[in-house]
Formats: C-alpha cells, sequence, structure tokens
C-alpha cells in the first residue's frame, strides 16, 4: 500500500480531543467550536490519522494542540495557503483549516478569497468575534462601524465586511453561519461541511467575553436571523438574496451548498494529464518515493 492509498479503516474513536486543555478564556465562544467539531468528527468516522488541522495566528488558532488528530500551527493568515498544499500533496486526508476574522480577513484575506475560487476540498471554520482578541482588542476586518477600541479610541469609521458574503462571492461551494453556543446546529453544519466536496466556509460567531464584553452571546442573538425551511440553498442567486436582505444582520444556518464546480484537487488533476500524461496521485507518490 502507497503511502496515498489509504484504506479507508472505520474507527471507534469517541472523542478526538487531546489531552492538552484548551487555554481560552471561561466563556470563549471557542469552547462551543472545539465541542462541535469533535462531535462531527465522531460522526465523521475516520481515524484520527486521516485528519488534519492546520490553524493560522491567533485565540482561535490554538484549536488544533487540543485535538488528537495531525495539527499545524502556521503562520498568520496563511492557514489556507498550507491548507491547499496539504490537500494538493494528500487528496486521502481530511483536512480542516481554522482562524478568527482577523486571521483570515486582514493579513489573510488574499489567501481566503483565492482558497474559495479555487474550490479546494477542504472545510474552513472562522470563529468570529469582531475584535483581535489574542492581541487584546483591537478593531477587526468584521467589527461594527463605530466601535471603540485600542486601536479605534474614538470609534471605527469603516465598515465591516461580511464573511459569508466574501466567501460566497468568491466562490465557496458550501457557505453556513452559526453561533458557537447552537451545539447541535453548529456540529450539523461542521458534518455537512466536513462531507462536502470543494470549499466549505462555516463562519462561527464566536465571543470574547475578555476584549469584546458588548458583543457578547446576547448580542449576537439579538442580530441573528434563522433562515427559513424555504431558503433553496442550491440556488446561487437566492443565497445572494438572502444576504442582501439580511444585511447588518445574521442570517444562521445553511446559506448555499452546489456540488456542480469541479474541486481544485479534480482540476489539478486534469490538467496534469493534459500536460505530462500523469495523475496528481502518481505525480505525488513518485515524488514521495524518492525520499523512501
Amino acid at each position: 500500500m502507497t503511502t496515498l492509498q489509504v484504506e479507508q479503516e472505520s474507527t471507534s474513536t469517541k472523542c478526538y480531543t487531546s489531552d492538552t486543555k484548551p487555554t481560552w478564556c471561561p466563556g470563549c465562544g471557542d469552547y462551543g467550536v472545539l465541542g462541535a467539531l469533535n462531535r462531527a468528527l465522531v460522526r465523521l468516522g475516520r481515524p484520527e490519522h486521516d485528519v488534519a488541522i492546520v490553524a493560522g495566528i491567533g485565540c482561535s488558532s490554538r484549536l488544533p494542540f487540543f485535538m488528537n488528530t495531525y495539527g499545524f500551527h502556521s503562520a498568520h493568515g496563511r492557514a489556507l495557503s498550507v491548507a491547499t498544499g496539504l490537500k494538493s500533496a494528500r487528496p486521502d486526508l481530511t483536512v480542516v483549516a481554522t482562524g478568527g476574522d482577523g486571521d483570515a480577513l486582514a493579513i489573510g484575506g488574499n489567501h481566503f478569497m483565492h482558497t474559495m475560487r479555487r474550490n479546494v476540498d477542504i472545510t474552513y471554520i472562522l470563529m468570529d468575534n469582531q475584535i483581535y482578541g489574542m492581541t487584546k482588542g483591537q478593531t477587526a476586518p468584521t467589527s461594527r462601524t463605530g466601535l471603540r477600541s485600542k486601536s479605534t479610541p474614538n470609534g471605527s469609521w469603516e465598515a465591516p465586511i461580511d464573511p459569508p458574503w466574501v466567501a460566497l462571492t468568491s466562490g465557496a461551494t458550501f457557505v453556513a453561519q452559526v453561533g458557537s453556543w447552537n451545539m447541535k446546529q453548529l456540529t450539523d453544519l461542521l458534518y455537512d461541511g466536513l462531507l462536502h466536496k470543494g470549499a466549505s466556509f462555516v463562519n462561527v460567531l464566536s465571543p470574547c467575553v475578555t476584549f469584546h464584553k458588548e458583543a457578547n452571546k446576547d448580542y449576537f442573538k439579538d442580530l441573528s436571523d434563522e433562515i427559513p425551511e424555504d431558503h433553496d440553498a442550491t440556488n446561487f442567486d437566492a443565497a445572494l438574496g438572502l444576504l442582501r436582505q439580511h444585511t447588518g444582520r445574521l442570517p444562521t444556518g445553511l446559506i448555499y451548498r452546489t456540488t456542480d464546480a469541479p474541486t481544485y484537487g479534480e482540476g489539478l488533476d486534469a490538467h496534469l494529464k493534459d500536460i505530462a500524461g500523469i495523475s496528481q496521485r502518481k505525480l505525488v507518490e513518485s515524488v514521495l518515493d524518492q525520499y523512501r
């Protein structure tokens, strides 16, 4: 059996979290993400060595330390680039990337856009607290206009970024938004994202209870609108219309999902066959053989 020909063995693992205790502040929304991701992976049923979690820099990017899977702590804003490389080299792996709103949409904004447009087959979990938490409370790309923070003491004059809108219009084929306190919905959406072939983006409203106390769970709940049951999540125009109708609000649930677009890996495989007569899998195996 070659490196890439990994058997799809079942697992009896009932918990993917590690023995390392999380270091987040008590009450941080990221605890909910950790718990939901664990439950989603248990439902998925892949062995720990077939799962890799790639993170950037920030409070949310500590998540791989607390999971008993492969993990990689990359540079600030570069998690998606590393995750793309990993999925390209090891398409058999289930690859998850995690980050915060600053990590994803400020220094990592360029990588975010291109990962979505390439439809890379990974699941990206963005923990959105509308603040820079790890650096102790500066205005972030998703912060509301008028926010007084350590970097904007007189109030922010900039309009915030809407993460689901950026993901959808950049080319993501699975887009969802959910509160970190809604464990069932969060688990279900993460599970669906893990199963989805293509770029899965889940924006998680994850309050920072230490450096953005006004944006607590109640704040996010008051701004949230459950997506109507009759919303057609397979219709791109309907997804765009939903986000337009909820400008300034936070629609929660599945916004968009399609399986019509080829993944980055499928496109790369076809391209390699055209120019070199070799599949992506065979090319990677030949490179790996040189180092065995």
